[in-house]
C-alpha cells in the first residue's frame, strides 16, 4: 500500500443528518414512499414526514460519512469532504463526525439551502426507506476538494448518491485524477439501484476510467451491467476495476480482482434491527484491512464484522468498538 499516506481513507459525499424511527408499511403507504429504497424529496415534503413519524433518533449520517466513522472505529485514518450549512444541523453534522475521529474542514455555506437530513422509517422487518432532502448537499463542488488531503489519503472512497449534481461530478473527477497522478487508489459505492437507474452510462464510464476499488451490492451490480443473475455480474465486473466488492445480504459477499474470487459468508446477528448503513460499514471494515495490509478475503470479513454490528442496532453509525469486536472475531 502507499507509502508516506497520512490517511488511509478520505470520503466523498452527502453530509446528512439521519432521522431514524420505527414505522408498519401501512404508514408508507398512505405515505406514498417507495419501501426499501431512497426517495429524494422537497424541503417541504421532509417537514411533512418528520411531522407523521414517531420517536426518532437524529444523528449523523450519510453513505460515505458513515463510512468514515467506520473506519475511525476500526482504529482507521480518514478524512471527509461534504457540504453542510451554517444552521444547527450542520453544527451537528460538524461535530460529531470530528468527534468520531475524522478530519473535516469542508467550509459551511453561509446562504442557500439548509443542511441536508435523511428521514428513515424502518418497518418491523428491518427495512429501511429513506428520504432524503439534500439541501446544502448539492453545492459540493471542486473547490471544496482539498488537493492536499487527497493526496495524502492511501484511497479516496466517493459516495454514489453525490453523483446526481453536475458540480459534484466535476468534484469526483477531479479528486480521482489528483488520486491518481499521486499514486493513490480511487473507490467508488453504487449506492443504490435506483440512482444506478439514473446514471448507468455515466456510472459504467466512472467505474472504467478511474474507478480502482468498486463497492454495490448484488441489485446494484445487475442494474449497473443490465444483466439478471449474479454469474454474470461476476463476468462483467472482472474486466472493468482492480478490485469489486459485491454484498448479498445473508449469502456474505463475493470479492474479485482479475482471477482471484473469494466468497465471504455474512456474520451471524441474532437480532436484526435496522439494516441502514449495513452496506456503508462494509466498505468500512473492508477498506480498513485494504488499507492496512490484510488480504482481500480478510478484508471482507472485517467488513462483515462491522455490517454485523450495524443492523444490530438502530442508527448507520457503530455503538461498540469496531476494533475490538475484530480482534475478538478474526481468529
Amino acid at each position: 500500500m502507499s507509502e508516506n499516506a497520512k490517511l488511509d481513507v478520505v470520503g466523498i459525499g452527502n453530509a446528512i443528518v439521519d432521522i431514524v424511527a420505527t414505522a408498519d408499511d401501512a404508514l408508507l403507504e398512505e405515505q406514498g414512499i417507495i419501501k426499501g429504497a431512497m426517495n429524494l424529496i422537497d424541503q417541504d415534503r421532509a417537514n411533512a414526514l418528520y411531522d407523521v413519524m414517531g420517536p426518532a433518533i437524529e444523528r449523523s449520517g450519510g453513505s460515505a460519512g458513515n463510512t468514515m466513522a467506520g473506519i475511525a472505529s476500526l482504529g482507521g485514518k480518514g478524512g471527509y469532504f461534504g457540504k453542510v450549512r451554517d444552521d444547527q444541523f450542520g453544527q451537528v453534522f460538524r461535530h460529531d463526525i470530528r468527534a468520531e475521529g475524522v478530519e473535516f474542514n469542508t467550509e459551511a455555506a453561509t446562504d442557500g439551502p439548509s443542511t441536508a437530513r435523511c428521514l428513515i422509517f424502518v418497518t418491523p422487518d428491518a427495512e429501511r426507506s429513506m428520504n432524503t432532502y439534500l439541501g446544502a448537499c448539492v453545492n459540493l463542488t471542486v473547490a471544496d476538494i482539498d488537493e492536499e488531503m487527497i493526496k495524502s489519503a492511501k484511497v479516496t472512497y466517493m459516495e454514489g448518491y453525490l453523483w446526481d449534481p453536475e458540480e459534484a461530478k466535476k468534484a469526483f473527477i477531479h479528486a480521482s485524477k489528483t488520486a491518481h497522478a499521486a499514486g493513490r487508489k480511487v473507490s467508488l459505492t453504487l449506492s443504490d439501484s435506483f440512482c444506478v437507474d439514473r446514471h448507468r452510462e455515466s456510472f459504467l464510464n466512472l467505474v472504467n476510467n478511474y474507478v480502482d476499488i468498486l463497492f454495490a451490492n448484488e441489485e446494484e451490480a445487475m442494474a449497473l451491467f443490465e444483466v439478471d443473475n449474479f454469474d454474470a455480474v461476476l463476468q462483467e465486473v472482472r474486466g472493468c476495476c482492480s478490485v469489486a466488492a459485491i454484498t448479498r445480504s445473508e449469502k456474505g459477499s463475493v470479492i474479485c480482482s482479475g482471477d482471484e474470487v473469494h466468497v465471504v459468508d455474512a456474520v451471524p446477528v441474532e437480532q436484526v434491527v435496522d439494516t441502514t448503513g449495513a452496506g456503508d460499514l462494509y466498505a468500512a471494515g473492508f477498506l480498513y484491512g485494504y488499507t492496512n495490509g490484510y488480504n482481500l478475503y480478510d478484508s471482507g470479513r472485517i467488513g462483515s464484522i462491522a455490517a454485523a454490528e450495524v443492523i444490530s442496532h438502530f442508527g448507520a453509525r457503530p455503538e461498540t468498538s469496531l476494533a475490538e469486536l475484530v480482534e475478538e472475531k478474526l481468529k
